[in-house]
């Protein structure tokens, strides 16, 4: 009889027995999926003469069942990106929609430009600045339930802000507790499209991320119409309520298998360290010849213990890492003055004696062009010629988006600030559309989850700042243009930055790999590595014979090891 299997499942499979009962259920449920889209055929014919519909619309139906039925970048991933699509939307659009009560908010409390800011720069700020702890939430318990907790904490965030009575109890329920609820449907909506994705990763962040301007475009008019019809406080009531259809995005966010696996793998790993751990206990007893108080190691050990828990869930060698460091110092600076001209729009328009209703058009103008430009710039990246060098094109976008800034001083009328939407839109999209997807292609998908949590929080003091300090400019000179110009800067100086450190680092990545190969290829290298192995090998085999018990247990160890890692 054949010696069991090893496996790293925490036990040993009966290969046999009732798994010959689980093949036969097993054989009926692959039966069903596999061929009922193919048998549904044959009622085709009669339901195209029924519904009076065309070959190709009537293909739809197998089509749909055996996308929604097969995955592999695609199937039940195209449903993860529909909601992706809702949770990103509310968590970008959201705040700038707000920008429409502004005005009103002002007059109602008495309070400054800046001031009044402070909201939607509170909201952005917890929303980013909360990644680290979404990060850890996703590690924790999954994508699923960490999104439904945001949408609730977002519905009762902006029901709650119906009944304050100043603008410090704005502060708190729209900026923090609304914003905190943002940040849990942010994060793992960008991570979970990680998980279900590859090849056309682009293109998946491309259309999750129009969700952004779809709900921009559509809160915009809705918020005119609630805050005409029912005031701030019954609009903030009713955006509550359609806040909590966050909860049934996230419930589309379906689990996959990866997690189950890191499970598994987090187990075996548990279990090695168990075993190496009484090994070098023994090996301690063994060499020690008297006994030695060991309250400091142990404290020292906790604070290791500690800090590898807070590891497992935030990657910090990613500091180390010259990619992610050039990104995000890059960011950092461009965040302020990524918003802030959002934020300003409406009331610009408004300043200048435009009405209300079109000035909110303004903001439909530019989601209506965000929201082609990010499906598009996701298919351009993702092309052959662009995502080698996808860096660049990122840096483009944001000096694009600073130029845009720098001449909407120009536009005087209102033709002139709907070119400028439009401009600004494309522009905007194209940033947004690559801002996670170039994260992703310097960091790799498997430390993406930390990269997103440790960038958001570096991140959130210049978007918590962008928004005062514009405010702040808009009260000392009583004009808008020195915010547009200073956003636009910046932007300008970011992009530059991006795209010079990015050329720095394909240059080095690629002398890196030259002299990773000629290493390779050199066999002195090779024979120098081996004679090291050797000299190791017999400066242990002269440490004595009192520690031949301990290489005893450790090649059993490695030989344990290699066993799981071949299974």
């Amino acid at each position: 009889m054949s010696p069991p299997v090893p496996s790293d499942l925490g036990y040993v499979p009966p290969d046999g027995g009732w798994g010959w009962a689980v093949v036969f259920g097993a054989s009926i449920s692959v039966g069903f999926a596999y061929t009922f889209p193919k048998a549904f055929t044959i009622y085709f014919k009669e339901l195209q003469a029924v519904y009076n519909i065309s070959y190709s619309q009537i293909a739809w139906i197998t089509s749909i069942m055996c996308a929604t039925t097969y995955g592999g970048d695609g199937g039940w991933g195209w449903v993860v990106v529909f909601g992706a699509f809702i949770s990103i939307g509310f968590a970008y659009a959201f705040p700038k929609g707000l920008a429409i009560f502004f005005k009103e908010i002002q007059d109602f409390f008495g309070t400054s430009y800046s001031e009044i800011a402070w909201v939607s720069s509170i909201m952005l700020a917890t929303t980013y600045g909360a990644g680290p702890i979404s990060s850890i939430l996703v590690n924790r318990y999954g994508s699923r339930p960490v999104v439904i907790f945001g949408g609730l904490l977002c519905g009762i965030g902006m029901v709650s802000a119906a009944f304050c009575t100043s603008i410090l109890q704005l502060y708190i329920c729209v900026g923090f507790i609304t914003g905190f609820g943002l940040a849990l449907n942010l994060q793992p909506s960008v991570i979970i499209i990680g998980k279900y994705f590859v090849k056309r990763r682009p293109i998946a962040n491309g259309l999750a991320m129009a969700g952004s301007p779809v709900m921009l475009c559509t809160l915009a008019p809705l918020n005119q119409f609630l805050f005409d019809n029912f005031g701030w406080r019954g609009s903030f009531l009713i955006l509550g309520a359609i806040l909590l259809n966050c909860c049934v995005a996230g419930a589309l966010f379906r689990p996959i298998g990866a997690a189950t696996a890191s499970v598994k793998t987090q187990a075996v790993e548990e279990g090695k360290a168990a075993v190496k751990e009484e090994v070098t206990k023994d090996a301690m007893e063994m060499s020690s010849p008297m006994n030695i108080p060991t309250e400091t190691k142990t404290e020292e050990e906790g604070g290791k213990d500690c800090c590898e828990k807070i590891n497992q869930y935030l990657d910090f060698s990613l500091f180390k890492h010259r990619g992610f460091l050039i990104y995000l110092i890059g960011n950092v600076l461009m965040f302020l003055g990524f918003f802030a001209p959002i934020v300003f729009l409406a009331p610009y328009a408004k300043h200048i004696g435009i009405d209300e209703y079109s000035a909110a058009f303004l903001l439909s103008i530019l989601a209506i062009v965000d929201m082609i430009a990010r499906p598009t710039t996701g298919i351009i990246a993702n092309s052959k010629w662009v995502r080698p060098r996808i860096q660049y094109f990122f840096s483009f976008s944001i000096a694009f988006n600073g130029t845009c800034h720098l001449l909407c001083p120009l536009a005087s009328g209102y033709t002139g600030l709907v070119v400028y939407s439009i401009f600004f839109g494309l522009a905007f999209g194209m940033v947004c559309a690559m801002l996670f997807e170039t994260l992703m292609d310097l960091v790799g998908a498997a430390r993406f989850t930390s990269a997103v949590g440790l960038v958001t929080i570096a991140e959130c003091c210049t978007i918590l700042l962008g928004p005062p300090i514009g405010g702040t400019l808009i009260d000392t000179f009583g004009d808008y243009k020195y915010m547009f110009i200073k956003c636009g800067a910046v932007m300008v100086l970011a992009g530059t930055f991006l795209f010079i450190m990015n050329y720095y680092n394909y240059r080095m990545l690629a002398k890196e790999e030259k002299e990773r190969k000629a290493k390779e290829e050199d066999p002195k290298s090779v024979r120098t590595e081996n004679e090291g192995k050797n000299n190791w090998n017999k400066e242990t085999a002269q440490d004595g014979p009192e520690l031949e018990p301990l290489r005893e247990e450790l090649e059993g160890l490695k030989k344990d090891m290699n066993g799981t890692n071949e299974v």
